[in-house]
């Protein structure tokens, strides 16, 4: 890709990756306080998202970007002190790394943009298994309602982008 293209997915990959930082972060935070009979799945989240994680920076790397840092810390949306919370933690997370896939499918072409619906689908799928509720469109219904759950994973840092 070249030119306004290649610059958009440059920054919607750069947005994916900040997104997957928070996330790998955010399931820190589940891991701590989830319930024994999640923590399964939990961990699996938290593997799937640092591999989309460094599969990401390779990208960034690609395309001739620096891969945007994590940061140190992320606020969190709210308080994480037990395992309903840690659930809903989880739900927000996916929530927002759908939102961010999906703009990159609209920002990207080709196998680039099969990964990243691949990525939103698994992202929504994790949503619904935490949250027990789905949406006609993942990815694009939080940007309409903005009364939605909270948009994000932990909210980020001045030191990461946001949204």
């Amino acid at each position: 890709m070249s030119g306004k293209a290649g610059e958009g997915a440059l920054t919607a990959l750069q947005a994916a990756l900040a997104a997957e930082h928070a996330a790998v972060y955010g399931y820190g935070v589940v891991g701590g306080q989830i319930a024994d009979g999640r923590r399964a799945e939990a961990r699996s989240a938290y593997d799937a998202h640092r591999a989309r994680r460094d599969a990401l920076i390779r990208e960034v790397r690609d395309l001739g970007g620096r891969p945007v840092a994590a940061s140190a810390a992320y606020a969190l949306p709210f308080p994480v002190r037990d395992p309903s919370a840690a659930v809903r933690l989880a739900a927000g997370l996916e929530e927002r790394v759908a939102d961010v896939y999906s703009d990159l499918v609209r920002a990207t072409t080709g196998a680039r943009r099969g990964t990243a619906a691949a990525a939103l689908r698994e992202a929504a799928v994790r949503a619904v298994r935490w949250s027990g509720e789905s949406v006609a469109f993942p990815g694009l219904a939080e940007h309409g309602d903005e009364t939605a759950a909270p948009a994000g994973p932990p909210v980020s840092t001045s030191a990461s982008p946001s949204r």
